[in-house]
């Protein structure tokens, strides 16, 4: 007998072919008279369930959309809902039959379709001596010939496995399309807004660019190894964007002369300390109502440098306004806003706030707004000291440090 035994007959004595009538033996024939004797009864799976399930793994099994057409059709000639258990579930239908149930399919294309079932395991021919298709009971029992049915229950967990496999492969997709989609649109925001910060860079129209065709990448079916590539290049130019918005942050505070031109004038008495600030302001500047601002005030452009103090050092000194801010503050703009959101409700105008951003730069001002807010008890008019300081500004002798600083050695003293 070799591997394999092929004596497989019933209780009955009724023998169950594994060759087909007047068609050469195949090794798929062999195999799946093996697995049939080996696995014997198997448990019962819903017909059209286990049909779902092969239909989403077709792809594993290398089945086309008209073979799985056919199985369909064979599997609609079997009475029962369920497959499996110790039943027999072989379906004889003609090729006329099977023709008219498959919509008028021709029939040399259902028998090349079938032939690929049979071929891939999923059916198995079971002919009769003359190779018709018939059934006829003996007695209680009942012989049938034609195509069995029995390889999709014994495969079922085979079936169920590949089509969740598939399934966990196709949310991996559509997570990953997501997330470039999500990272396309915020650097469409970020270069629309650096734009605006700071126009007339050529930088600001390349991550624009490639926005725009990212978005129409996206518009074909794209495969994982395409998608990852493209979030790999959104995620270097939001990299690169954000650090043009936000400026280098140095690692540590320069005490080199040049650095300290700007500082001098910032002792300890007239270093914006908010307990002396009429005299670090030399008097108490009221807050002006919009209209008061001068036109050469309004008109007056000066240059707006960036602060020369690491981001992490400020939200340290400034904790209170991560408050006004949903989430963690990383970058310069996420600073201005959270600036933005609370200056109203500290008593400062959108007149005053406006000049301090002209005239420090908006990432200063939010400075100031966020070092105010920490000793906002004790500063009597913030519009007014902030249009001192903005005048300091104007004038080139205000830098944001020493204010930081201040904080920072009055939180130690305070430890």
């Amino acid at each position: 007998m070799g591997r394999y035994s092929f004596a497989f007959v019933t209780k009955n004595m009724e023998y169950i072919p594994f060759s087909s009538f007047q068609r050469p033996i195949t090794h798929v024939q062999l195999q799946a008279a093996e697995r049939r004797e080996a696995a014997g009864a198997t448990h019962p799976v819903n017909k059209w369930a286990l049909f779902r399930e092969l239909s989403k793994a077709q792809s594993a099994f290398g089945l086309s959309e008209r073979e799985l057409t056919v199985l369909q059709g064979l599997i609609s000639f079997y009475p029962d809902d369920m497959l499996g258990g110790e039943a027999q579930m072989i379906v004889y239908p003609s090729n006329k039959a099977l023709c008219e149930r498959l919509n008028g399919m021709a029939c040399s294309t259902m028998r090349r379709h079938l032939a690929r079932l049979i071929e891939a395991g999923f059916v198995q021919r079971r002919d009769s001596p003359n190779g018709k298709r018939y059934s006829r009971s003996l007695g209680e029992a009942r012989v049938a010939y034609g195509f069995d049915l029995s390889p999709l229950p014994r495969r079922a967990a085979e079936i169920t496995a590949a089509a969740e496999e598939i399934r966990a492969a196709e949310e991996h997709l559509r997570r990953l399309r997501e997330c470039v989609s999500l990272m396309r649109r915020d650097l469409a925001a970020v270069a629309s807004y650096g734009a605006e910060l700071t126009p007339g860079q050529d930088a600001w129209d390349y991550f624009a660019d490639k926005a725009a065709l990212s978005a129409r990448a996206l518009r074909r079916k794209l495969t994982e190894a395409d998608l990852n590539a493209l979030r790999i290049d959104l995620e270097a130019a939001l990299d690169q964007a954000r650090t043009l918005i936000d400026g280098t942050e140095t690692e540590d505070l320069s005490t080199t002369a040049r650095q300290s031109e700007q500082h001098h004038q910032n002792s300890d008495k007239d270093s914006l300390v908010f307990e002396q600030v009429e005299q670090a302001c030399g008097t108490v500047v009221e807050d002006r109502p919009e209209e008061a601002l001068t036109e050469e005030e309004a008109g007056e452009e000066v240059e707006r440098p960036m602060p020369r103090i690491p981001l992490r050092l400020i939200l340290s000194a400034c904790p209170s306004i991560h408050d006004f801010h949903e989430g963690p503050i990383r970058h310069w703009h996420q600073l201005f806003n959270a600036a933005s959101q609370v200056r109203p409700a500290m008593g400062i105008n959108s007149s005053a706030w406006d000049e301090a951003c002209r005239l420090m730069g908006p990432e200063q001002a939010a400075v100031v707004v966020v070092a105010m807010l920490e000793r906002f008890t004790e500063i009597r008019s913030p519009g007014g000291y902030l249009r001192a300081l903005s005048a300091k500004a104007a004038e080139g002798a205000f830098s944001c440090g020493p204010m930081i600083m201040a904080l920072m050695n009055g939180g130690r003293k305070a430890a």
